[in-house]
């Protein structure tokens, strides 16, 4: 007989992953260039020079790969694509103490809910966003209380410091947001986690901030209460890999590795973590990445409003647009007939919407043909 929990389970639906057609893939916010040459390389070596590795358990701890991101984000100041006058110091040094690793950051999330978030009090989330969220609340027993969006597509977060108030209640939101793209500025960040009490936790989901101006890395200084989830899978290129971490202060890190081990010991793989340790070494290579797609971004951003579509501001790899007239369903069947895939929600309140992944120049100059068609 099934468990009765399953009744509270709405499983994830990830984008449509064509089997029986080759199309332009825009609907799962992939990156359209492979990872640096070394990552290959240095897969390659550890497979031919360190086979003994691969009969042996890996470093449950990724001690290597956590030491290599800590490194990699104090030379960034946190974020891969920013003009040089945004760029920011992050003002301390990160640790790999103060980071923990997961096979994707839908893992680290799930760790982070179950270390965080509990069944005595509602975990306070705008209505629209990574839609992975309610999947754990459902599967840990949290209750949810959603906040509406603005009239402008941002969070609001007066109302979720409201809602907080009311039961202790922790909050996650995802900045940039997903699937609008709009982000709050560190500043504005900042002025959130005063307000709140230092018992509180907030987590902010960084999955996309890498193709913004701004981290809130900085901030763990003076927050003890704040975490922060990150992945590869974006700026990256590990979509295929399965990488992400969280970033926090170390007591924290501490609390979700407890979580993690007392009912989860699938460490990050070895290949997984010599990749992801010889990525963040080139991580040079994936700033150029990011920029050209912040490009495509912007010229797709203008291109469409020329055509008198709506286009939130986005600083991700990806854009939510919508055109008068025409519902999101008809949008994304038309450019599908194309051989383009975008993405789609058949949720009110967006599903005028269509998202689309930013691609290369030839992708993004064909789905222009296409859109100015619509």
């Amino acid at each position: 007989m099934l468990s009765e929990r399953l009744e509270n389970l709405h499983p994830y639906v990830p984008g449509e992953q064509p089997k029986d057609r080759i199309y332009i893939k825009l609907n799962a916010n992939e990156n359209p260039f492979p990872p640096s040459k070394n990552v290959a390389k240095a897969i390659k070596k550890s497979v031919s020079c360190h086979r003994e590795k691969l009969r042996l358990y890996p470093d449950p701890d990724s001690v290597e790969l956590r030491t290599a991101i800590a490194d990699m984000l104090n030379s960034t100041g946190g974020v891969l694509c920013n003009s040089q006058s945004a760029k920011k110091e992050l003002g301390f040094k990160i640790t790999p103490q103060m980071i923990f690793c997961g096979n994707g950051s839908d893992e680290v999330l799930s760790f982070v809910f179950y270390t965080f978030f509990g069944s005595r009090c509602p975990l306070v989330l705008p209505e629209f966003t990574y839609s992975f969220y309610p999947v754990y609340c459902g599967f840990y027993n949290i209750q949810m209380k959603k906040i509406p969006l603005k009239n402008d597509w941002g969070l609001d977060t007066d109302k979720m410091l409201s809602e907080s108030e009311k039961n202790n209640s922790p909050i996650i939101f995802a900045n940039p947001n997903a699937p609008t793209g709009i982000a709050l500025k560190r500043a504005e960040v900042e002025s959130f986690l005063k307000k709140i009490p230092s018992d509180r936790i907030l987590v902010v989901d960084e999955a996309y901030a890498d193709f913004g101006e701004e981290s809130c890395l900085s901030l763990l200084k003076d927050y003890k209460n704040l975490v922060i989830v990150r992945t590869f899978s974006k700026s990256f290129s590990f979509a295929g890999m399965r990488l992400g971490f969280s970033v926090a202060n170390p007591e924290l890190i501490n609390s979700i590795f407890t979580v993690k081990n007392s009912f989860n010991h699938f460490p990050v793989d070895f290949l997984a973590q010599t990749a992801g340790k010889a990525a963040c070494e080139n991580y040079s290579y994936y700033e150029e990445n990011a920029k050209k797609i912040v490009n495509e971004r912007n010229l797709l951003t203008e291109f469409l409003r020329s055509k008198n579509w709506f286009v939130i501001e986005s600083k991700t790899n990806f854009i939510f647009a919508k055109k008068d007239g025409m519902g999101g369903t008809s949008i994304y069947e038309a450019v599908k007939k194309a051989g383009i895939l975008i993405r789609h929600f058949d949720t009110p309140g967006i599903d005028d919407f269509v998202r689309i992944t930013i691609g290369t120049k030839n992708q993004m100059d064909r789905l222009k043909k296409v859109l100015a068609e619509i």
